[in-house]
């Protein structure tokens, strides 16, 4: 091994899985690679079975946790996730000087800062942008947008928004905290100034799924006055399965090929016992096969990310539900092995929040998307999922209290049972064969990579 890399995720789970793939990629090139980790500013039982889950399973790669930061600028600064990421810029800057050498830093989008930290010790800095293309190209262009208009994202409401890289959309599909218009929002948009800054961008997906978004950033069109940094598509990096175990594989065994809807929306994904209620009677009455994960709705006082509690799902879900439907569906409480579920013969559908993790893994598995976009840039993904890759078609009602149980009964029969669901099904394995072939000797993503480690 002649070269070292460090890998820099931001917080979260949702941040760690993909640059753990990325990290495997690293290794099985022969680079020895290092991932520095943040200490959750609150603990978290989730991301720490994670990060063991991780070191457990990898190795050939080294996990290392930063020291926190000094106690007195700690207790001095905001608690905010920038704020917090810019004081562990501190304990990096140590950590990367106590290594013989570093051939190069990879850090997460929300690590921006600390390009600050790699050009203070000359080490070239690159972004892993874990999210699609399609974002990318939207984020990357927003700064310029935001300071030619006189007004805010959020007060251009439902009105159509029209960018140069991408298909038109809702202005309120944006992330939300793009549209609040407060310090954070200028402190995301100042993200995308800095990633401009790096020596590349590696993104995890795979060129023929995103080839407008692809073509746009490398034309330059996404950065108005300067060059882009290149970018290279090393995708999909998508969790292998490995939990052959859970109860639920057993039932899908039992169950038709291509016979199930999986409903799962992320490790934050979160919704009232109303809508709940409202998915249950749903999937009742479509009699369609279901595999759906519940967790518990958020409390009062709680916010997305807090711990949550195993449901009740007698207390949460409708009198009778699982009684009724004991021989149609399955509820499972709080997680699945989502990898072996939609990688399953008997999974046909997969409802999703539109996260990318959860995205990569749908298309790689070959299955049809029910798009309900919840937070973050999941509902620009739902434009690009349904616009642009033609790969799903998106539940009426999520941007609304609640999705009605006609809608969720109409499109898990629609998917399953009509001509438009059949058709739907037949992209979706088009589409896996092209990730397969991305991925494979020759492939693009493949080709993409070595170019990038022959730049290091």
């Amino acid at each position: 091994m002649d070269k070292t890399v460090v890998l820099y995720p931001s917080l979260g789970v949702g941040h760690l899985t993909p640059m753990v793939q990325l990290a495997k990629l690293f290794a099985r090139h022969g680079v020895a690679v290092t991932v520095a980790l943040v200490e959750q500013q609150v603990e978290s039982p989730c991301f720490s079975a994670a990060v063991a889950r991780a070191a457990a399973t990898n190795p050939s790669v080294t996990f290392h946790v930063l020291p926190p930061p000094p106690a007195a600028a700690a207790e001095e600064a905001p608690r905010g996730r920038f704020d917090y990421l810019r004081l562990m810029d501190a304990p990096l800057r140590d950590f990367l000087r106590s290594l013989p050498a570093v051939h190069a830093l990879v850090l997460d989008m929300f690590c921006a800062g600390s390009l600050d930290v790699a050009a203070d010790l000359g080490i070239p800095a690159y972004f892993f942008f874990a999210s699609g293309a399609s974002f990318l190209a939207v984020f990357l262009n927003l700064p310029s947008v935001a300071a030619s208009m006189d007004r805010s994202f959020a007060e251009l409401g439902d009105a159509l928004f029209r960018l140069p890289v991408a298909p038109p959309f809702k202005a309120t599909d944006l992330p939300q905290v793009i549209l609040d218009n407060d310090e954070a929002s200028k402190a995301t948009l100042r993200i995308a100034e800095r990633i401009a800054e790096s020596s590349g961008i590696l993104i995890n997906t795979f060129e023929p799924l995103e080839a407008r978004a692809v073509r746009d950033l490398r034309d330059g069109l996404c950065i108005p006055g300067r060059p882009t940094p290149p970018v290279y598509c090393i995708g999909p990096l998508v969790t292998e399965g490995g939990d052959k175990k859970h109860e639920c594989l057993e039932w899908l065994d039992a169950q038709p090929d291509n016979s199930v809807t999986f409903l799962s929306f992320g490790s934050l994904g979160t919704f009232s016992k109303k809508q709940l209620e409202e998915i249950a009677v749903g999937l009742e009455r479509s009699g369609q096969r279901f595999l759906w994960v519940v967790r518990s709705p958020l409390g009062d006082e709680q916010s997305i990310g807090d711990p949550l509690p195993e449901p009740d799902l007698d207390a949460l879900l409708p009198e009778g539900f699982l009684e009724r439907t004991k021989h149609q569906g399955l509820v499972v409480r709080s997680w699945a092995p989502q990898v072996e579920v939609l990688g399953h013969r008997a999974t046909g559908a997969f409802m999703t929040h539109c996260g990318w993790n959860s995205t990569l893994e749908g298309i790689t598995a070959g299955l049809p998307l029910l798009c309900w976009p919840l937070y973050a840039e999941q509902r620009l993904n739902k434009v690009f999922i349904v616009e642009e890759m033609k790969l799903g078609v998106v539940l009426r009602g999520y941007d609304e209290e609640v999705v009605k149980d006609e809608e969720v009964e109409a499109k898990v029969r629609w998917v399953m049972d009509s001509e438009g669901g059949r058709a739907l099904r037949e992209r979706a394995m088009a589409e896996k064969s092209k990730a397969v072939q991305a991925l494979s000797g020759g492939g693009s993503s493949q080709a993409a990579f070595v170019e990038f480690l022959k730049n290091l």
